[in-house]
């Protein structure tokens, strides 16, 4: 896996400027409205004939499209011009790398354990999200969107994710091979430790990631037991951001769940479910003492990005940097694994 995708030089073609654009805001943690005005020009722009584009450019009405701005505008008329757009020049300039450590596990890595579509809480299309996954250096990545119950990101029904397995079939066969789009979901742990999505269904996923979302501040014995019971479910492969807490970000602070960490991960290591060190910023999940506990303990890990962006898939950077200051042996690590090594463990084989 590559530290970022290679920058863009002229001549560019409009849809892939805004495409990067849109890339690197996501890559700095920008406002969600100033990226989506991106993303909805690169749609615009693609859905525009050539010539109409050409025509516009010429006599100055790419405003009149649906979803172009001054902004979005300029991009396009400076690649028109066979330019390098200079909104794009000065994101490149000033990109830098996400954090300074790790860069060699990060340049290991295979793939993803966890990250979203717009089919739940996402910003983009499933297509986008693999796009972005095969520049970045990605072998394969799972799909997980979110379970039923979690409402407020528009979880999968049965329906709706029979459907999505359809979408990741076709996804496949037109890839050839050459990466890989693992069927899952991030299903949520309910109150009794059961898991939000029928036997069924979850029986036809490739790799499943298993969270918190509800009830977070449920007394710890009873929290336990409800953590507990799902890691140990042979339907689980991950336990995402474990302790459900929030260090920074617009979404503000939020403690950490109570729960006997030493059960939980015995569990973990007893059953073979890897403990997520989930990378965004706002989560750092779990903290460095609890990642060292799961490392004494014996536990696998998934470095994951846990990314709603394809800007955020890189977000990997800053898991990798806090495993590899805290000894996590690089085998114990699943994202690292190839895909058939990491079917072959999610199936119990």
């Amino acid at each position: 896996m590559v530290a970022s995708v290679e920058p863009l030089t002229a001549p560019v073609e409009p849809d892939e400027a805004l495409r990067r654009v849109a890339f690197l805001l996501e890559r700095e943690r920008a406002g969600s409205y100033r990226v989506e005005a991106f993303r909805k020009a690169v749609v615009t722009v693609r859905e525009t004939p050539a010539e109409e584009l050409v025509t516009r450019h010429e006599t100055g009405t790419l405003q009149d499209l649906p979803g172009i701005g001054k902004s979005t505008a300029a991009v396009v008329s400076e690649a028109l011009d066979g330019e390098l757009p200079a909104y794009l020049k000065s994101l490149q300039d000033k990109a830098k790398p996400l954090v300074s450590g790790g860069e060699k596990l990060f340049a290991d890595l295979k793939g993803d354990c966890h990250s979203h579509s717009n089919w739940s809480d996402g910003g983009s299309p499933i297509e986008e999200m693999v796009l972005t996954a095969v520049e970045l250096g990605h072998e394969w990545l799972v799909l997980t969107d979110h379970s039923p119950q979690l409402r407020v990101a528009n979880g999968l029904s049965v329906e709706r994710l029979t459907k999505q397995l359809r979408i990741v079939d076709a996804v496949n066969a037109s890839l050839d091979g050459e990466f890989r789009l693992l069927k899952g979901i991030e299903v949520d742990i309910l109150d009794d430790g059961s898991l939000d999505q029928t036997p069924e269904m979850l029986g036809r996923l490739d790799v499943v990631t298993a969270s918190v979302h509800s009830k977070l501040k449920m007394n710890k014995a009873p929290m336990t037991r409800r953590m507990v019971a799902a890691v140990s479910n042979p339907r689980v492969n991950v336990l995402g951001h474990c302790t459900g807490r929030l260090v920074t970000g617009s979404r503000g602070v939020r403690a950490q769940s109570e729960f006997d960490a030493s059960a939980v991960f015995e569990a973990c290591a007893e059953h073979g479910t890897a403990v997520e060190i989930n990378s965004r910023p706002e989560r750092c999940d779990p903290p460095d003492e609890l990642v060292l506990l799961a490392l004494e303990i014996g536990c696998l890990f998934a470095i994951d990005s846990d990314a709603h962006a394809p800007g955020q898939l890189e977000m990997k950077a800053y898991g990798c940097e806090r495993a590899e200051r805290l000894g996590v042996p690089e085998d114990r690590i699943v994202t690292t694994w190839d895909a058939d090594r990491l079917l072959e463990w999610a199936s119990g084989a």
